[in-house]
């Protein structure tokens, strides 16, 4: 059994939808289909869920929506008119549709745009389910409260229930196509609750894990996983295979294929993802699994993510303080502060924060608190950082990956804020000035995939000279 989860790209328009279906048609072992809100049709449109926030954020502002409210409905009727569905669905749509975008009565701000995020996802599936009927197809519209999608009460932000796998699994004996929205979630007392933005993904992973799937297809809109964005680098070289530490590593790092949480339900039941492409379903795609290939690369990815600050902090003989980790880190966890990375020196750390969480507020009572509670020699605040990892099972085993890398960033003339490694030794991280990221990304692939990219060029000139 597979689970096929479709993105917005590939459910934009009709066309797409069509694509879809035939490509769900032509596996019959895709039995369970994952959905999300149509997406971006061309380049300047908007997605259906910016639609839906628009709407509320509209409604909840004055109290009428209607231009907005006629978008979402647009896109919905062009849909069904297309896909030449009765005009009774269309019409129940539409009332259904109005439920939802009409219940800021009844629920609260943030659960009325909950809801209302959530009928992006949940139409889409109503809508494939009746086409594939339409197509002569046994096909099940999957309501995810009957089905058992429970999940934690955090508005925006939900996170799945153990008791859900089972609920869930029950999918697995189920006739025909069963076709799920993604997104969202239902409280132990009924309310919808929506993942966080991209939670398509999770919801895939999740029901993939429950019925203990072959296979969890993600269908985007490219061939494959490339090891770098594709935006900075013409024609990057693709990646064939990729372990799920890797993959979760590069997706922290601003790697935009998966949600950074979608595979953590896959990878705890040791479910293989495949990533293709709806508009070239024969492609193999880019395999996630859970042990690197026999001869593996010395790095599989390099990605880079902004929006970083660094509380640098320095006191000699810090490591012969006991305690004083612990102490730094409860000011942090006092002002409600998660970290990402601390790496350290003997008598220096650094505490790396999202910038967006640190407010000028905080920052000022935590260095106040820091320099009063820890006595330090010297204190510092540094903004505008970005990130840039490199990631790889194969750096477990090579030597010199940290000089060669340093060496092409120091040719780039790229100042270098800090170096840390993780210990798992699976990817190596390099903190830059967020205006210089792009060109470190440029470089570090050059340095490590440069030849790569030639020999692949070299490789395609030749087949198209034999050709002619």
């Amino acid at each position: 059994m597979k689970v096929a989860k479709f993105g917005g790209t590939s459910l934009a328009n009709a066309e797409q939808i069509k694509k879809v279906c035939s490509i769900v048609r032509a596996d019959q072992d895709r039995r369970l289909v994952v959905v999300s809100a149509p997406g971006k049709r061309f380049k300047d449109d908007t997605k259906v869920t910016d639609l839906l926030i628009n709407y509320a954020e509209r409604y909840l502002e004055t109290g009428e929506a209607t231009a907005e409210k006629q978008a979402i409905l647009g896109r919905y009727q062009e849909i069904v008119a297309e896909l030449h569905l009765p005009v009774e669905v269309g019409a129940q749509i539409e009332a259904e549709l109005d439920e939802v975008l009409s219940n800021e009565k009844r629920l609260s701000p943030d659960r009325f745009m909950d809801a209302v995020k959530a009928a992006g996802e949940d139409t889409c599936a109503k809508v494939i389910a009746q086409y594939l009927r339409s197509l002569g197809e046994e096909a099940h519209y999957i309501n995810p409260q009957e089905a058992g999608m429970l999940v934690t009460d955090e508005v925006g932000n939900a996170h799945v229930l153990p008791e859900a796998y089972e609920k869930l699994s029950t999918l697995r004996s189920g006739s025909g196509i069963s076709v799920f929205p993604g997104f969202f979630g239902f409280t132990k007392t009924g309310n919808l609750v929506t993942f966080s933005r991209g939670g398509s993904d999770i919801t895939g992973s999740i029901l993939a894990a429950a019925v203990k799937a072959d296979v969890y297809e993600n269908f985007t809109d490219v061939d494959s996983v490339y090891v770098v964005n594709p935006n900075l680098i013409a024609h990057p070289v693709e990646v064939k295979e990729i372990t799920y530490r890797e993959m979760r590593e590069l997706s922290y790092s601003g790697f935009g294929v998966f949600h950074e949480e979608a595979l953590i339900p896959a990878y705890q039941a040791n479910i293989p993802v495949c990533i293709k492409n709806t508009n070239n379903p024969v492609a193999p795609g880019t395999m996630i699994v859970s042990e690197p290939p026999v001869s593996t690369k010395r790095v599989s990815g390099i990605a880079s993510d902004s929006g970083f600050c660094s509380i640098y902090v320095s006191k000699y003989l810090m490591n012969k303080e006991i305690g004083f980790g612990r102490k730094l880190l409860q000011i942090l966890e006092e002002e409600y502060l998660s970290y990402e990375h601390t790496p350290s020196g003997i008598d220096n750390i650094s505490v790396i924060l999202r910038e967006r969480d640190l407010t000028a507020d905080k920052e000022q009572r935590i260095v106040e608190r820091i320099q009063s509670e820890l006595r330090v020699d010297d204190i510092s605040v540094t903004h505008g950082l970005a990130l840039v990892m490199i990631v790889g099972e194969g750096m477990r085993q090579s030597v010199g990956t940290t000089a060669r890398a340093t060496a092409a960033l120091a040719s780039a003339k790229i100042n270098l804020e800090m170096i840390n490694q993780g210990s798992s030794e699976v990817s190596m991280m390099f903190g830059v000035k967020s205006e210089e990221a792009d060109r470190a990304v440029i470089a570090l692939y050059q340095e490590f995939f440069g030849c790569e990219e030639n020999e692949q060029a070299a490789t395609a000139h030749q087949a198209s000279s034999v050709m002619v």
